[in-house]
């Protein structure tokens, strides 16, 4: 018997904790967007984006999706694992999108 790292309780318990403090610490980001001494983190934080989202990363991703769909489609890969797979990519270079789209909702209350 194979024990989980996180029951889907407690990770729905997690997400929903991790909405409210981003919905709560809107009235704090609104006091400054580049606090005194944040120049070096920004920057770590810039360079991890860039390589996340840069050309390097979406060639790589490309390529892995070409990969599980030729697998999905000769057998060698379970339908729903390679579906993760494809919106794990979806997920990580729609982010920018998805926060834009939650901050407006979040607003709106």
């Amino acid at each position: 018997m194979t024990q989980t790292f996180l029951s889907s309780q407690t990770a729905r318990t997690l997400a929903a904790a991790l909405v409210l403090a981003l919905v709560a610490s809107q009235p704090a980001l609104a006091q400054g967007l580049d606090p005194q001494g944040s120049g070096a983190i920004l920057g770590a934080v810039n360079w991890v984006q860039g390589t996340l989202l840069g050309a390097v990363a979406t060639s790589v991703a490309v390529i892995a999706v070409a990969a599980v769909g030729f697998m999905m489609l000769t057998g060698r890969m379970d339908w729903r694992r390679g579906a993760m797979v494809i919106l794990g990519c979806f997920i990580l270079f729609g982010a920018a999108a998805i926060v834009g789209g939650i901050r407006e909702a979040a607003q709106g209350f």
